[in-house]
């Protein structure tokens, strides 16, 4: 088992600087994630797929990349926000196995479990036995998942601060943009070095073999989307099966003939 990533580690650097190459790119593996989408259909396999960072990181807009040719009858995006007055009453994870994908389906998750040992961890939401205690509940939650046969993919999209403070001035001067920026996002900056410390955290306790985070450098945009996509796509294509079901010849020519078109041998 590869050894857990190392958020100071990380090349903030790495960028598409060709438009024309980040449309190939992206057209390619959307196409690839399209195949694996009618695969995990076809042999009913689950795909669970999570994506954590800061505000600003760019999470939407991978994901948006992400569907943007999948079949919408089996796959669903779940925004993840504070839990709800009966969700708050209940265990925290409850409300994640209640969104957790049918056979033959993916979920994708904006935001997660995870809030557990982040948010609720830095803004005191959870005491420190119950946000302590959640990697353990939270690696035996994606064990039963993973023996279970659910593929999980997990990404962490990590910009700078100066990156998240020009994101959040874009926000400010666009006005379809400014429901984007809430008052917890700039009080969750005030907290920054907490939230980098859980953040790594988070990745030292809960990367294991069956469900290992990827780290994102997510500072330019066209790059970060084009990784989040090559992760997912080139895990499905390592663990599920390409085939799906395709007629034989003689299938074929019995339809056509009940079709009354030629047969064209």
């Amino acid at each position: 088992m590869d050894k857990p990533p190392l958020i100071k580690e990380l090349d903030l650097n790495v960028k598409i600087d060709s438009a024309d190459v980040y449309q190939k790119q992206l057209k390619d593996l959307q196409d690839r994630f399209t195949k694996q989408q009618n695969a995990t259909f076809h042999n009913s396999e689950r795909v669970v797929i999570l994506l954590e960072g800061w505000d600003a990181a760019g999470k939407g807009g991978a994901i948006r990349r992400m569907v943007e040719k999948l079949d919408p009858r089996s796959f669903r995006v779940h925004p993840i926000g504070k839990p709800n007055d009966l969700e708050a009453r209940q265990h925290y994870l409850q409300r994640f196995w209640e969104r957790l994908p049918p056979r033959g389906h993916i979920a994708i998750f904006d935001r997660s479990w995870y809030g557990r040992v982040l948010v609720e961890r830095v803004e005191a939401f959870a005491k420190k036995d119950e946000w302590r205690r959640a990697y353990a509940e939270i690696n035996d939650f994606e064990k039963q998942l993973s023996d279970d046969g659910v593929v999980i993919i997990k990404l962490l999209l990590h910009i700078s601060q100066e990156e998240q403070l020009e994101r959040f001035a874009e926000r400010l001067d666009n006005p379809y943009k400014h429901w984007k920026l809430t008052d917890e996002d700039l009080r969750n900056r005030e907290k920054a070095s907490e939230y980098l410390a859980a953040y790594q955290d988070m990745l030292d306790s809960t990367h294991t073999e069956w469900a290992p985070w990827t780290l994102v450098a997510g500072e330019y945009k066209w790059h970060a989307r084009l990784a989040v996509l090559e992760t997912v796509v080139s895990t499905l294509e390592k663990r599920i099966k390409g085939e799906i079901p395709h007629f034989s010849a003689k299938e074929i020519r019995a339809v056509r003939k009940k079709l009354g078109l030629n047969d064209k041998g």
